[in-house]
């Protein structure tokens, strides 16, 4: 890489120490400017970062300070109005899940990107771990056959103190959702990205355990365009939160994903093949939202400089981040009216 990259961070809370530390692991990227609305934070994390200029205006960062690619960390249902302005100001973006909670915001993001010609990734650090990549490479490559079904279970663990924490957590508002739209929806885009996209979807959901306006709990059925059929459950209401699993079953064999670990690998006719040996990057998002390896953001950092340098699309483009979100708010609607909801 020919240059230094100048980020900054917009959002100071909790997911914002990974994005420094991610992007002081690279080579390239420097930490530049960060802002927080709250100034008093915003002075701290430039004082921890060893960061000179820090902000309480997202709009005076972008238009002042030296910064190639800014962070967004921000509430969810601030992403938009913060990732247009950046990009009308040609700066390239790491937007942080979701990347919207209305289609209206996600068109918005996305005609502002593909007009301005910046680059940007969308903030679903689980697709790097390395037993998901060869899964991934797996079901392309058709080693498990045409999918049958296709299956995520995401049970983790958010205490109505967690709720309570933070004025803008459960509510539509500012979190568009509850346990599939903050937590779940990592487990969303897994199950799109290795399964293909969704046809249709019913669904029940609701909040059985916390005091919130969305849901702590929902199951919905899915098919999905290729013809297979599926089940999401995302919770956070069960104690203690479980591991997140993926199943896939095809025509001619099975994998299934725990957490960060191949559990079954399965090839019909093939009883000799084992499953690829990888690397475990040890979380535990289940039952606490800061305990997952940074590898997985520090890649997407340098994703996006390699992305800029070389002009080609970044590995989690804004379309590509829409995805989960569609579907989330399909199966809100789907058990709203009670009624099976094509996207």
């Amino acid at each position: 890489m020919t240059r230094k990259y100048k980020f900054g961070i917009v959002g100071c809370g909790v997911i914002a120490p990974h994005h420094a530390e991610s992007i002081l692991a690279t080579n390239n990227g420097e930490l530049t400017a960060v802002c927080d609305i709250i100034e008093e934070r915003a002075v701290e994390f430039a004082k921890k970062y060893k960061v000179e200029q820090y902000y309480t205006d997202y709009k005076k960062m972008i238009d002042e300070a030296d910064v190639d690619i800014v962070c967004v960390c921000t509430p969810s249902g601030t992403h938009g109005e913060i990732s247009v302005y950046a990009a009308n100001a040609k700066k390239h973006l790491v937007v942080e899940k979701p990347i919207e909670i209305t289609k209206e915001k996600m068109d918005e993001i996305i005609e502002a990107v593909n007009r301005n010609q910046v680059k940007m990734n969308s903030v679903f650090q689980i697709r790097t771990q390395p037993a998901l990549i060869e899964t991934k490479k797996a079901i392309d490559q058709g080693t498990f056959g045409d999918i049958i079904l296709a299956d995520a279970y995401l049970k983790t663990y958010r205490s109505q103190a967690y709720y309570d924490s933070a004025g803008w957590r459960g509510t539509w508002e500012l979190d568009g959702g509850g346990a599939l739209m903050n937590q779940g929806i990592h487990g969303v885009d897994i199950l799109l990205w290795l399964a293909g996209d969704v046809e249709s979807v019913f669904a029940r959901a609701g909040a059985q355990a916390r005091d919130i306006e969305v849901e702590d709990t929902a199951v919905a059925m899915v098919k999905f365009k290729n013809g297979a059929f599926g089940v999401i459950e995302g919770t956070t209401s069960v104690y203690p939160g479980q591991p997140k699993i993926f199943e896939i079953h095809g025509k001619k064999g099975s994998v299934v994903i725990k957490e960060e670990a191949i559990e079954v690998w399965k090839v019909e006719g093939n009883e000799e093949e084992k499953a690829p040996e990888v690397k475990i990057q040890r979380d535990d998002t289940a039952n606490d939202p800061t305990k997952f390896s940074k590898v997985s953001h520090q890649v997407l950092m340098e994703d996006i400089m390699d992305a800029i340098e070389n002009d080609r699309s970044t590995l989690i483009p804004p379309e590509e981040g829409r995805k989960s979100v569609d579907l989330i708010l399909a199966i809100y609607e789907s058990a709203k009216i009670g009624k099976e909801v094509r996207l």
